[in-house]
């Protein structure tokens, strides 16, 4: 695929799913990490099947590679060198080429930092989620506070970027007792702070948990007080929210590979359970690979290609992605990637959504306020329905 005679941009997804243990918050695909034997062998299928993705795209150039989890900093930093190498060789790098790691704060992983740079990462994007070592038992962490602040300060040494992840609107966290955190992490500093709001997920140890009566999440009211909080205090500090969940100190400490997600550039995902999406033939086509690890190898061994599933998605299914992602960042979203929504400014949904102040018209453009983001399930909800 070209653009204008030049390859079109691509991003690559490494998803590599173990973890020293399963956070009761999370629905990731993700493997208990018990040292096993498959791991090489899958590093291996990895290259394989960015071979097999190779084939497919064609000449494109490379923006980012991000290498996503699980913990990916528990990996073999030669098989991230050798990952990345591949990826290098099967697409042109852009002279910019961003390339991330998700790590945890532990002192074991932080060891293997400097290795991790020496292989090519120069994003860390480290999982300390909580300043507050009872915050870290009850998120199910298995760092401490202290490493945290260890890990954050080895990284800033060792890596150009550095972004940190939080967790907020935990069980009785109020928002001075937040606001307080959050200078803290600023005071690691990182020039990139993405803080998460608590979600209770369908299946995972929390939702259980709630639904025991162990312990509930705060109410609307109170999150919404934290979300405020977040955007007072950070922007404060100089950090622009550029996505719901993301903010950056001046546009070019923003996540690269992330603005593909939400602006709709084409991405590999290569790894078990690693979504992708891929426009071939004039068609967005989205593919999801293989969950268990054994399976993922045996599909990349048999096809050159790790897919359980490889499906085009429809002008409708199209719009509806672009507007549910693209909405999540500053810029929105162009009319034209959600015409078959049938979107018009002030009109339906639109117009509607325009008089309660979550979302504004231009031209070319339509974006949800900072007061629409904060509820933006809904708003995307209703444009969906266009009522």
């Amino acid at each position: 695929m070209t653009v204008g005679g030049a390859p079109a941009d691509l991003a690559v997804y490494l998803h590599w799913p173990y973890c020293a243990r399963i956070c009761p918050y999370c629905d990731f695909n993700v493997v208990r990490d018990r040292g096993q034997a498959e791991q090489a062998d899958l590093a291996r299928a990895m290259v394989g099947d960015l071979e097999g993705h190779a084939a497919l795209t064609g000449p494109r150039r490379l923006t980012s590679i991000f290498f996503g989890g699980g913990t990916p900093s528990l990996m073999d930093p030669a098989w991230a060198a050798a990952l990345i190498e591949a990826a290098r060789g099967l697409w042109t790098p852009a002279p910019d080429l961003e390339i991330s790691l998700e790590a945890n704060p532990t002192d074991a992983e932080a060891a293997r930092f400097a290795a991790f740079a020496g292989a090519g990462v120069q994003r860390l994007s480290l999982g300390v989620q909580a300043l507050d070592d009872e915050a870290l038992r009850f998120l199910g962490r298995n760092h401490g506070a202290d490493e945290a602040r260890r890990a954050a300060a080895l990284a800033g040494r060792l890596f150009p970027r550095l972004s940190l992840d939080m967790i907020y609107a935990r069980p009785g966290q109020t928002p001075a007792d937040w606001a307080v955190e959050l200078r803290q992490a600023i005071d690691l500093g990182a020039e990139h702070i993405s803080p998460y709001q608590l979600t209770i997920e369908g299946g995972t140890a929390f939702d259980r948990a709630v639904g025991r009566g162990a312990f509930s999440p705060p109410d609307d009211e109170r999150a919404a007080d934290l979300f405020e909080t977040t955007q007072a205090v950070l922007g404060a500090a100089g950090f622009e929210a550029y996505e719901v969940s993301n903010h950056a100190r001046g546009p070019g400490a923003r996540s690269r590979h992330n603005l593909a997600y939400w602006t709709g550039r084409d991405y590999v995902g290569a790894g078990p359970g690693a979504h992708g999406r891929l426009t071939i033939g004039g068609g967005r086509r989205a593919s999801v690979a293989a969950a268990r690890p054994a399976d993922y190898i045996a599909a990349v061994t048999r096809t050159g290609l790790g897919f359980v599933s490889d499906e085009p998605l429809t002008l409708r299914e199209a719009a509806i992605e672009r507007l549910l992602l693209g909405l999540r960042i500053d810029a929105g979203v162009a009319w034209d990637e959600v015409a078959a929504l049938g979107l018009a400014a002030g009109r339906g949904a639109v117009g509607a959504l325009e008089a309660q102040g979550l979302v504004i018209t231009g031209p070319q453009r339509l974006a949800a306020t900072r007061a629409g983001r904060a509820v933006l399930d809904g708003v995307v909800r209703a444009l969906v329905a266009g009522e």
